[in-house]
């Protein structure tokens, strides 16, 4: 752990330099907390340093609520004076007429470099988390109650005008009974895995009524001898999703749901039919992002630079759409409804919790979660510019809000003119919007993993995994290696050269490649690549360096299970792996090899 703290270190030194101050004092400063109160000093105290420095950004100013527990000076803290003195005046605490760019960044990568390493939360904070998952549900119900009807014929009226013709091509699709489902490659709730899942033989009767088994568990009617095994549960006896936590951040973790296997493929085919829709809609494609961040990071930077256009964060925002909400969105839709309805968990399993019925649409992990919270919040968000108008909002109108409306999840960008009257609307429809990560006053934007400020991008690397210590450490030496290059393009360069020697520890062939070589190098601004021999066949240079490997798990598959994963397969190409039915699944673990390969 202590070489994090001298990346640290490294990262002052030369931001330093690069803000022409020095950092002699906050390196004494690290060292002394970090001795004391140990890592969290690194991925919880500072990343509230950052996140406060984005407040005052916000704010224009620097108040005493912000940058607790440490210590002042006039109208700032001492910690990080020398950047901070760039960008706020340190009498009055007011944002300069023209902040420093390169300090606002400075500041940001020291401070939240490490906020999102991958680390375990304490036994304490994860049930936090889990008990914090049961009362969002408790809210959710309480939002749903609150809710007045005139509210919901609003909701209604606006989800219709915007997604009735996607709608409905989804609903003919069901009624004629087009959809494909899949299976993916994580994990489920009742434990299957890989090629294991083109076995399944556990449905629901909800399933049946528009899923049947015999259509979707069975290559064919041929193998109607099979249909005898499926088990078939009724509502009361079905496999609950189960609530687990991944890694997020040290202070608390992410909670998502597992859901069973086949509650998961049937979601997958609505899911596709959904998708395709909404990419074949003239302007839903503008308002909705599945796949592609960069429309919502550009109007981020926009907003910052123009001062028009709000980003807003959502706060537990799967967990906060309920099931009363998507009902009302699918309302005038009956096979599409029934559908979603039908591969909807009910119940989920929550550990120290047990078993409950959820009011919420559905968590993380959900395969129709993203596509229906998108929907969801874009409704919302046109109500609130409607109420703000006091006008009925058609189609025309709401195609004079391309490129000023867009949402990627629980990343909203929203037009500043209306963004009171959207925050109120959220409210009201039970939606949290996290003040501390949602921004229109300042000059300060972030959205999808980008931040930007006044139109310059004041984004940060980040540090995902301790640093490895010993050569079986490969998750850690391929993170450390990805660390290296960002920070590169970064300009980091002094830091780099530290962490080469750090590597070249690690692994003894650490080449320049090209971004696109396979090999675990050095990546550069210029194109002078090593070149260790010449492949003469591909007629390209190659290097001998490590290539990341892994080794699918032993899961052979045949008989009508194979059959059937052959019918699912999209595309006309064969499947990409030649063994995928000895081996599927996700590899227990990876590795690196060291082999030839090219350069780029």
């Amino acid at each position: 752990m202590k070489s994090l703290m001298l990346l640290w270190i490294k990262l002052a030194e030369e931001s330093a330099s690069r803000c022409h101050t020095s950092a002699t004092m906050d390196c004494k400063t690290v060292q002394g907390r970090f001795k004391h109160e140990g890592l969290s000093f690194l991925t919880i105290t500072l990343p509230e340093f950052g996140k406060d420095l984005q407040k005052g950004l916000e704010r224009g100013q620097v108040d005493r609520d912000l940058f607790q527990g440490f210590t002042w000076r006039a109208g700032l803290p001492v910690f990080l004076r020398g950047f901070l003195d760039r960008v706020f005046d340190r009498n009055s605490g007011e944002l300069l007429d023209e902040p420093c760019v390169h300090a606002i960044q400075c500041i940001r990568q020291l401070t939240l470099s490490f906020a999102k390493i991958s680390l375990p939360c304490s036994d304490a904070r994860e049930r936090d988390a889990f008990r914090g998952y049961i009362e969002c549900e408790k809210e959710v119900r309480t939002a749903d109650h609150n809710l007045s009807s005139s509210n919901l014929e609003d909701f209604r009226r606006v989800s219709a005008t915007l997604f009735a013709s996607m709608f409905s091509q989804v609903d003919r699709k069901i009624y004629n009974y087009e959809l494909m489902p899949k299976h993916g490659p994580g994990a489920t709730a009742d434990k299957m895995r890989g090629n294991a899942k083109y076995r399944l033989r556990t449905w629901t009767d909800r399933l049946e009524n528009i899923f049947p088994a015999g259509e979707y568990l069975l290559p064919n009617w041929s193998f109607m001898d099979e249909y005898g095994d499926v088990d078939h549960l009724e509502p009361g006896s079905e496999i609950p999703c189960k609530v687990i936590s991944v890694p997020k951040t040290q202070k608390t973790p992410r909670i998502i749901a597992m859901e069973p296997t086949a509650m998961q493929y049937a979601q997958q085919a609505v899911l596709e039919a959904i998708l395709e829709s909404i990419g074949r809609n003239d302007y839903l494609s503008k308002f909705l992002g599945f796949d592609d961040q960069e429309p919502n990071q550009l109007m981020a930077k926009e907003g910052s630079q123009r001062g028009n256009l709000a980003t807003l964060d959502l706060s537990e925002a799967s967990d906060r759409v309920s099931n009363q909400h998507v009902r009302n969105l699918l309302i005038n839709h009956p096979y599409l409804h029934e559908a979603v309805d039908a591969c909807r968990s009910r119940k989920a399993e929550v550990p120290g919790h047990g078993v409950i019925r959820l009011a919420k649409f559905a968590s993380m992990g959900s395969a129709l979660c993203f596509p229906f919270e998108a929907m969801v919040f874009l409704t919302i968000i046109f109500l609130g510019i409607e109420r703000d108008l006091n006008s009925p909002l058609d189609r025309r109108t709401f195609k004079k809000y391309v490129d000023k409306v867009r949402v990627y999840g629980d990343d909203l960008i929203v037009p500043v003119d209306h963004v009171s009257s959207v925050v109120s609307m959220l409210d009201t429809f039970g939606c949290r919007v996290n003040t501390g990560k949602s921004f229109w006053t300042g000059k300060f934007r972030e959205s999808c993993g980008k931040e930007y400020y006044n139109g310059s991008d004041v984004s940060i690397v980040r540090v995902r995994r301790v640093f490895p210590t010993h050569r079986k450490h490969v998750p850690e030496i391929i993170s450390m290696v990805s660390l290296r290059n960002q920070l590169y393009f970064a300009g980091y360069f002094e830091t780099v050269e530290w962490l080469d020697s750090l590597i070249t520890k690690m692994i003894r062939h650490f080449p320049n490649v090209a971004t696109s070589s396979s090999v675990l190098g050095r990546h550069s601004f210029n194109d002078h690549f090593d070149r260790h021999r010449y492949d003469v066949f591909l007629q390209r240079p190659q290097v001998k360096g490590y290539v990341v490997t892994s080794r699918l798990p032993s899961d052979p598959l045949d008989g009508s299970g194979a059959l059937l994963k052959w019918f699912l397969k999209r595309g006309t190409l064969p499947f990409a792996d030649r063994n995928h039915l000895e081996r599927a699944g996700r590899p227990h673990a990876v590795d690196i090899k060291l082999r030839w390969a090219n350069s780029y």
